[in-house]
């Protein structure tokens, strides 16, 4: 397994499949429709302007098991040291350490860019993804009750969030 930065025209296909199979068959996705190869050329493009990672783990023969990055947690300037990240991992290599690999590439990364706050919004039946946020460090910060209605019942968001000792001299403006 390695740790890649993930392209469109190389990894795009595959961050499309898993993608759309969470928002398929998980509640780790609130979305309901599959999203298409425009959408995702629209995804990479917004990480590049914003000048976000896309990082990926590939296997042995060059698939790829998971991806993860980061983008803007809200659109107002004071929030401009913190980022709201997802990992997503293939279902067929799930239970293999890579949604932690994950977190640690985008951990290294937020810290490289001086991003002081890392939120992920995580539905609260998502146990395996709670758990390995509370081994890295990350706090729960607050639940959102019934924030989704997915599958036929609502769904819980829980916020968790890491403090990292970046920016060393943080600025307004």
């Amino acid at each position: 397994m390695q740790v890649v930065h993930c392209t469109r025209e190389r990894h795009g296909d595959a961050i499309l499949d898993i993608f759309n199979d969470a928002i398929l068959h998980s509640t780790a996705l609130y979305e309901y429709q599959p999203r298409t190869s425009q959408r995702i050329d629209e995804w990479f493009a917004a990480k590049a302007q914003g000048g976000f990672p896309v990082i990926g783990i590939e296997n042995d023969d060059g698939t790829l098991a998971g991806f993860g990055s980061y983008g803007p947690f809200r659109a107002f300037p004071a929030y401009k040291y913190t980022v709201e990240h997802s990992v997503y991992v293939h279902q067929a290599h799930r239970g293999r350490g890579i949604g932690r690999a994950l977190m640690s590439a985008l951990l290294a990364a937020a810290r490289a860019q001086d991003y002081h706050v890392l939120v992920g919004a995580i539905d609260m039946d998502n146990q395996a993804s709670i758990a390995l946020h509370a081994a890295l460090g990350f706090t729960h910060a607050g639940t959102v009750r019934q924030a989704g209605f997915k599958f036929g019942r609502w769904l819980d968001v829980g916020f968790y969030q890491i403090t990292l000792a970046t920016p060393l001299q943080p600025v307004d403006g």
